[in-house]
Formats: C-alpha cells, structure tokens, sequence
C-alpha cells in the first residue's frame, strides 16, 4: 500500500514537472489542405469587427494615444510572462469591440486592458494568467474583486462571442499556399507575428479584416528578409497578388495595408532608437554627476 502511494506521488510529480513546458501542437496538413477551413475564416471574420470607429462615435474621454499606451502595456505583460502567441491579439481585439459598444472613462481603461487579457490567456493560453498577477502588473491600482467584476461585463458586452478569429488563424493557411522555402520558415513566422503584434498596438489599423492584417504583415515579413532573390514570385508585386488571392482581398488594398504596417514599423524603430538613445544620455549624465559628487582622492588621502 505504501509502495503503491509512493508510485502514485512520484506519477503526480512527474505530471507537475512535465506541465510546466507548454507543448504545441503542429500544424494538421488535413486542415490546412482543406480550403473549406479558410473559406469559414474569411466569411465569420467580420463577426468579430470592432463594429465602428469608436473614438468618433462612441468614446468621449479615451484618445488613441491612451488606447495604444494600454496596448502596449498588454504587450509587456504578455512578453514578461512568455503568453501564446495568440493571448495579445485577442486581448485588443475584446478590447476595441468593447470600447466599440460601450462609453468608458480613461480611468478604468488600464482595468479593461486587464481583463481582456485575463480572457484571452483563459481560451488560448496552457497557464492562464491569474487575477492577482494582473492586478500586480498594474502596480495593485485593481483590485482582484474589480477584474473579476468587469469580467462578466465585458462578456456581456461582447456577448460571450469569445472564440474570435484574429490575424495568427490564418498565418499557417497563408504560407501553406506560398512557395517559400522551407529553411525560411520558421523566421518568416517569427517576423509576421512581430508585425501583427505591432498592428495591434496601432488603432490605425484596428478596423482592417484579420486576413488582411496578416497578409499585410507577411508580406512585409517576406519583403523585409529580401526573398526575391531566390524566387521571382516573392517580388513585392508578385507577392501581393498571390496573397490577394489566397485570401480574396483587393490587390490594391492589401498593398496598401502592407504599406500601412511598414510605416508603422519604421514609426516604432525610429521610436525605439530614440527611447534607447534617451536612456543613454540619462545613464551617462547620472554616471557623470556621481564622479563629480564623490570624494576628491586628495581628501581620501588625508591620514585622521
């Protein structure tokens, strides 16, 4: 009996141990092969649209700039505790169809990127992120009671409408029908996902369907790693013409998304250069005046 007690504690262990790396499936060529499955994609996808231009018609204390500072908060929260790929798409997608139906003062708006993100980690995440280390993150201006409050009211709101289809659905449908080269692959993921992350945080492009954000975004993945060399159909006009038709988009409003999603991105580089440049300068003045505050060797010298 203490054997098999024993047995039974190491199997659990065992369990704990294993659980704590996450394990993803691979993509099924069954359904990827299956057109079927991307013509579902694109024909519910405007289902879960913000449904207007919120901050004209709908939000009067909210401006883009809060709307993209709390994104990019969500972002360093999915970031610092290593969250699926999926949870921060998700999360500014409840969020811009929140704010899309409901008036929301910009105090509460950092408890609404919250439970967004709360929800999201709940459907796409193995260990979803928990109340109180959301509330931590906010540096404990929410409380658990207020998340979990407006947890039922976001999904009232949005109607319990929850399994979204955000950009990443259609990532692995889109490079299944483009002739890239296989030892490309995994770094044209890495790129897309970085791109459809950074259009995200961007209310510009909040209103575009999911499959054009991420035939935008791999486009500009595959134009970025200069693909074209090896193969004429990846030249930026070729490329955008195959991905219209993989995903029944306009040619011209896909090149225009894609070039959309490129200023974007050289906005955030030129931010980001800036920001680390700024930081520079401030640990150089601080190292500068604390040489210039410390003690003069001649004083140090002096026997007492």
């Amino acid at each position: 009996m203490a054997e098999e007690e024993e047995k039974g504690v190491r199997v659990i262990e065992l369990y704990c141990m294993e659980s704590q790396t996450a394990v993803k499936a691979q993509p099924d060529p069954a359904i990827l092969c299956d057109i079927r499955v991307l013509q579902s994609l694109l024909t519910i996808e405007e289902k879960f649209l913000p449904q207007c231009s919120y901050f004209q018609r709908v939000q009067k204390d909210i401006q883009p700039y809060m709307r993209r500072m709390v994104a990019g908060w969500m972002h360093e929260v999915c970031e610092e505790e290593s969250s699926n790929e999926d949870v921060f798409p998700l999360a500014i997608n409840y969020l811009d169809r929140f704010l899309a139906v409901m008036a929301t003062r910009k105090t509460y708006l950092q408890l609404l990127g919250a439970v967004c993100l709360f929800l999201a980690s709940k459907l796409k995440d193995c260990r979803p992120l928990s109340a109180e280390k959301l509330c931590m993150f906010t540096d404990n201006s929410i409380t658990a009671r207020e998340l979990l409050d407006w947890e039922l009211v976001v999904l009232g709101k949005l109607r319990w409408n929850m399994a979204s289809v955000i950009p990443n659905d259609f990532i692995e449908h889109i490079i299944h029908r483009l002739p890239l080269p296989k030892d490309k692959l995994a770094m044209i993921r890495k790129h897309t996902l970085t791109f459809i992350a950074l259009c995200a945080t961007d209310d510009g492009l909040a209103m575009n369907p999911p499959s054009m954000i991420a035939s935008g975004s791999m486009g500009a993945a595959i134009c970025g790693l200069q693909l074209d060399h090896t193969d004429q159909r990846l030249s930026r006009d070729n490329l955008t013409e195959l991905l219209a038709k993989i995903t029944n988009t306009e040619v011209d409003c896909l090149r225009a998304c894609q070039e959309q999603i490129e200023r974007v991105l050289t906005s955030s580089l030129k931010q980001g250069q800036q920001y680390q440049q700024e930081s520079a300068a401030r640990a150089a003045n601080k190292t500068r005046e604390q040489q210039e505050s410390s003690t003069p060797t001649d004083v140090q010298d002096v026997n007492l």
